[in-house]
């Protein structure tokens, strides 16, 4: 029935969430408000859920390491490590055990701030090492005892001769909380009976420190063969101190590169992030800083200093990461006071620690974390909503990863609660590092889909670039060209007029005026040339039809004025095809030129003049067949340039078309003129001078 339920429920949700997807538009926006708020509670109840799971598989995890750490045998029973369960203990700061001081026998791990609470200084601890020397007299290997943890230093004395120091014994001690310590025992100082391992651990008092991981306390003592214990040591140091290094050392890097990103492209969210990983890589740095002049107090309150900017680095990153200062959701105003505040805690906390004072650093923090983490889920719930509202790919990477921060936070505040008991492998210090990584790879993930998009974006803006640049150099040539043009068509219209106006009027006069016959017809000729030269230069087009009508009243009136004959053949439907005037002109002076050959040189007496229209090759063709003696070809197959062919001939080509000619003596002569319509020209005519302008502008 849970798995039936916890399915329906799940259904229900990626159903909401695709109606929030699909919803957008302005058909129900009641609907879609309903469904957002739906999606908000329940991906909120999802993180809330999701965070205590982690955080409970965490504890779990670490409780099932020291479970492993910690062999459940008694003091030397058995075979290989064996493990110190209890220990005599006596609260003094003697050089050597006193052995007339009163004590009690306490369990081992042995916590200051439960067992011997506000207790600063030394502990000696008395164990039994019966049996030790028979079994090296044996011939077993060198025997060693491990201290998993003994903060904040520790000595070691057998049978009264001093073994083992791990640094500083008086204030301020040397700091090897997060260090365990192997120690050889010689088999010269080994008795075949009553062997007394004294161990005095220095400390501070939980309420001198900031964290309850640097109160003073002893961890499980172990004995075994040295080889044993080493390896256990090294897997110990492994999980504890060498992986946080690691890790720590790869957050720098991170860390710088995301700065040197932040700088390079002005992000915001990349130079928070490169300071909070840089910041926690520093503050690992406390693993092999084990020798620090400073006093405790000073160096307490100095790592407790860098939380306050941390915090402030995390929370400044969710928000710029959540689009706060590009799309703020909020207002402005509330923003100000997020920051203002963040940055005014730096200041806050080392003036609350110096009010409490030296002896009351643990009170004073365990104020602000509580503070620090409502700050860390305050943020990671914006993200989360914002993320949610906007539809962003990462939601549900990052609520996996923020619910992971949520369930370290609640671990650490337990702890420093003393509600659980974290002994050995404590998660924080290899878990935060793992997910600074994830964000690192998903940061770098965005950053180069940003970086491609924009290179793409550049690429296609770079084309269009070109594109726009051709199509404006295209467009200023064809208005240099429509500019000649006009130009050229304004200078035609002036030469036109005043061949019309001046010319034409003294040859009209001559014509009127002259008695004498011959220079009247030569002005008259003059005057049609002249007519038909300015109609060329006016550029005024005309339709086919009255193009032909005009040629066949021409052709025909000058053939009856020599006594020939003359049949025209037009198609039967009327042409409206459009004739350009330039078509027109050189077509008119081809038939004024082969009408003239017929009258001169033919001597026919019936000539048939053919007109035929192609309109889907979009040309024209004319025939002229005359009956006369032909003409005869020259030795190089061309006609006689007496004759005018080749002007004929030249004005066609100039046209795009040809001028054929059949003839032979006796058979008289065919030309076959075939030129184009120009159809496409006239049907389209070119893009005025100010549309043009008007297209480049518009580009």
């Amino acid at each position: 029935m849970s798995y039936r339920g916890w399915q329906s429920w799940a259904r229900r949700f990626r159903q909401e969430w695709s109606t929030a997807e699909e919803g957008g538009s302005d058909a129900a926006p009641d609907r879609t408000g309903g469904v957002s708020r739906r999606l908000f509670w329940m991906a909120l109840f999802m993180g809330l859920l999701l965070a205590g799971s982690v955080g409970w598989g965490l504890l779990l995890l670490n409780r099932e390491a020291v479970r492993l750490s910690h062999p459940a045998t008694g003091n030397l029973v058995g075979e290989g490590v064996q493990t110190f369960r209890h220990a005599w203990v006596v609260l003094s700061d003697a050089e050597r055990f006193p052995d007339g001081a009163t004590g009690r026998m306490v369990a081992l791990p042995d916590e200051w701030a439960i067992n011997h609470p506000r207790h600063a200084g030394g502990i000696w601890y008395r164990f039994q090492l019966d049996g030790v020397a028979a079994r090296d007299a044996a011939g077993e290997s060198l025997r060693a005892i491990y201290i998993e943890r003994a903060c904040s230093n520790v000595e070691v004395h057998l049978n009264g001769q001093v073994l083992y120091r791990g640094g500083r014994m008086t204030d301020p001690y040397a700091r090897h909380c997060y260090r365990s310590h192997v120690v050889a025992l010689p088999s010269g100082l080994l008795k075949a009976r009553g062997n007394v391992l004294d161990l005095k651990v220095v400390g501070y008092p939980l309420e001198q420190v900031a964290a309850r991981q640097r109160a003073g306390g002893l961890a499980s003592v172990r004995i075994g063969a040295l080889a044993d214990i080493r390896d256990l040591s090294d897997e110990q140091e492994f999980w504890t101190s060498t992986l946080a290094g690691v890790l720590g050392g790869i957050l720098a890097v991170m860390g710088l590169f995301a700065l040197g990103l932040a700088w390079i492209r002005r992000l915001d969210y990349l130079m928070y992030f490169g300071l909070l990983t840089t910041g926690w890589s520093l503050a690992t740095a406390r693993f092999w800083l084990t020798e620090l002049p400073a006093p405790n107090a000073t160096v307490e309150v100095m790592i407790a200093m860098m939380f306050a900017p941390l915090v402030g680095c995390a929370v400044q990153f969710i928000l710029c990461y959540a689009g706060a200062r590009a799309q703020p959701m909020i207002s402005a105003v509330w923003m100000w006071r997020v920051r203002a505040w963040l940055w005014a805690q730096c200041a806050l906390l080392p003036l609350t620690l110096l009010w409490l004072g030296f002896d009351r650093i643990f009170a004073g923090v365990s104020l602000w974390y509580p503070i620090f983490a409502v700050e860390i889920c305050a943020g990671i719930g914006y993200f989360l909503w914002a993320a949610g509202k906007r539809r962003r790919p990462e939601f549900w990477l990052m609520s996996v990863i923020m619910g992971v921060v949520v369930a370290v936070l609640g671990i650490e505040l337990s702890y420093q609660a003393g509600w659980i008991k974290l002994w050995g492998v404590h998660v924080t210090h290899f878990v935060m590092p793992v997910l600074y990584a994830a964000v690192a790879i998903r940061l770098m993930q965005v950053y180069a889909k940003a970086l491609q998009a924009a290179q793409g974006a550049k690429a296609k803006l770079e084309q269009r670039v070109k594109e726009v640049t051709a199509e404006m150099e295209r467009n200023f040539n064809q208005i240099a060209e429509l500019r000649a043009e006009q130009v050229a068509e304004k200078e035609r219209k002036r030469i036109a007029s005043d061949l019309h106006d001046d010319l034409g009027a003294k040859l009209l006069t001559i014509v009127h005026t002259s008695n004498n016959d011959r220079i009247s017809t030569l002005a008259r000729e003059a005057l049609e040339e002249m007519r038909l030269s300015v109609r060329g230069l006016t550029g005024r087009p005309m339709v086919l039809s009255d193009a032909l009508a005009d040629w066949r009243a021409e052709v025909v009136s000058r053939l009856r004025q020599a006594g020939i004959e003359c049949e025209w053949r037009n198609p039967n439907d009327i042409i409206e095809e459009p004739l350009s005037s330039r078509t027109y002109v050189q077509t008119t002076r081809i038939l004024r030129e082969a009408v003239s050959n017929v009258i001169k040189h033919s001597g026919a007496s019936h000539v048939i003049v053919s007109a035929e229209v192609h309109l889907d090759l979009h040309d024209f063709v004319l025939v002229i067949q005359d009956n006369g003696k032909g003409i005869e070809l020259a030795l190089d197959d061309r006609t006689d340039r007496g004759h005018g062919m080749t002007s004929m001939k030249h004005r066609a080509k100039q046209l795009s078309g040809q001028c054929l000619v059949e003839s032979g003596p006796g058979f008289g002569t065919v030309i076959r003129l075939t030129l184009p319509l120009e159809v496409a020209t006239m049907q389209h005519p070119g893009p005025t001078l100010a549309r043009m302008v008007d297209h480049v502008r518009s580009q």
